[in-house]
C-alpha cells in the first residue's frame, strides 16, 4: 500500500483525500518511481473543480460527474525504484523526472518515453516544477513561436508557473522579453532576464505603442481583439491561459481558445496558435540542457507537504501563485 491524494467527485479542495491505496506495479515499458517531489499546475484545480463544465467533454482523464483518474497531480521528480519488460533507459536507483497522471502519491508508474534523467544541478523540488510548465514554454517559444535572436517577446502572466520558464527560455533564444505581471512580482521577473515589466495593474500593455513578434498569453484575461492589436506585422499569438477559479463555469478560458482558432483561418497578418503540450522525454532532455547551460532555473514559491495538496491547489487556483508551487513526498 502507499498514500495518495484521491478525488471521487469534483468539487473545492476539500474532496481531496489523502488515502491509502494499492501501489502500483510498472507494465511493459514503464518504471516505477519512488515520488520524493512533485508540482501543482492550474490543470490539477481544472479537474479538481471539473472546471470549466465544457472540459469534462473534452479533456482525457474527466468523466462527467467525476475523474477517470482518482490520483491527482501529474509532474514528479524522484528515484526509479523497479523497472517493467521492455525498459532499456532506465535502471533502479536512477534519478527521474517526468509527467504523468497519479504524480501525488508516493509512488508512481510512467512509460519511459515520458520520463528523463533528473538534471544533476538541480534539487528534486526543483526538478519535480519544471515538466508541464517547461514543457509548454519550450513548446510555445521554440516550436510554435520560432522564436529568433533579436525578435521582440511580450509574456502575459510572466511571473507564473509557464510564465516564469517562458521569460527564461525566450531570453535564451536572443528575444528581448517584456513581462506583464504584478508589481509584487517585477524583481523577480526582470531577475529571469525580462529587459521591461508591465505592472498591469497600473498599464494596458494592449493600449501602449509596443509592437511584439510573439505575445504569449498565459492568462486568458484579454480580448482575442486585445492580444492581436499589439502583434506586429506577421506576429505569432500563443494562447494557453489556465484561468483562475471563480466558482464553476462553462467555457472559462477555453472561450479564448476557441475564438482563437476560428480566427486564425481567416487571419492573414497574424498566427494564431493553441499551445498544447504533450509530456515528451526529448523536451525534458532539453529543458535539462537548458539547466545545465544555465539558461533556465526553476523557481519554486513555496512546498507543501503531500497531506497539504488541497492548501497547495487552494493556494495556486485563488492566490496569484509566483512560480511553482511543489509537494515534496
Amino acid at each position: 500500500m502507499m498514500k495518495a491524494i484521491t478525488q471521487d467527485r469534483y468539487g473545492s479542495p476539500e474532496v481531496l483525500r489523502l488515502s491509502e491505496v494499492d501501489k502500483p506495479a510498472p507494465a511493459g515499458r514503464e518504471v516505477l518511481v519512488r515520488v520524493r517531489a512533485a508540482s501543482v499546475n492550474a490543470r490539477d484545480w481544472h479537474v479538481m473543480r471539473g472546471d470549466p463544465y465544457v472540459a469534462r467533454l473534452l479533456m482525457s482523464g474527466m468523466g462527467l460527474t467525476a475523474p477517470k483518474v482518482r490520483i491527482r497531480g501529474t509532474d514528479f521528480a524522484g528515484l526509479v525504484e523497479a523497472v517493467g519488460p521492455g525498459v532499456t533507459r532506465f535502471a533502479p536507483g536512477d534519478e527521474v523526472y517526468g509527467e504523468v497522471n497519479g504524480a501525488f502519491a508516493e509512488y508512481v508508474c510512467a512509460p519511459q518515453e515520458v520520463v528523463a534523467p533528473k538534471p544533476a544541478d538541480l534539487t528534486f523540488e526543483q526538478a519535480a516544477a519544471l515538466p508541464l510548465a517547461g514543457n509548454t514554454a519550450l513548446l510555445g517559444l521554440r516550436d510554435l513561436g520560432r522564436v529568433r535572436p533579436g525578435q521582440r517577446v511580450l509574456v502575459n502572466g510572466a511571473s507564473g508557473g509557464v510564465g516564469t520558464f517562458a521569460v527564461q527560455i525566450a531570453k535564451s533564444l536572443g528575444a528581448e522579453v517584456t513581462g506583464v505581471c504584478g508589481e509584487r512580482n517585477a524583481e523577480l521577473v526582470r531577475s529571469l532576464g525580462a529587459a521591461r515589466v508591465v505592472d498591469y495593474r497600473k498599464e494596458d500593455f494592449t493600449r501602449g505603442g509596443a509592437r511584439y513578434d510573439v505575445v504569449f498569453d498565459l492568462v486568458g484575461n484579454r480580448s482575442l481583439t486585445d492580444l492581436r492589436r499589439v502583434l506586429a506585422p506577421g506576429g505569432t499569438l500563443l494562447l494557453s491561459g489556465g484561468g483562475v477559479s471563480t466558482g464553476g463555469s462553462l467555457i472559462g478560458p477555453m472561450g479564448l481558445s476557441v475564438r482563437g482558432q476560428v480566427a486564425a483561418r481567416f487571419a492573414r497578418d497574424h498566427r494564431l496558435l493553441q499551445v498544447i503540450a504533450k509530456p515528451s522525454a526529448e523536451n525534458l532532455v532539453a529543458l535539462g540542457e537548458l539547466v545545465s547551460s544555465g539558461a533556465v532555473t526553476p523557481v519554486v514559491e513555496r512546498t507543501y507537504p503531500l497531506s497539504g495538496v488541497p492548501d497547495a491547489i487552494h493556494h495556486v487556483e485563488t492566490e496569484h501563485a509566483r512560480a511553482k508551487v511543489v509537494i515534496t513526498v
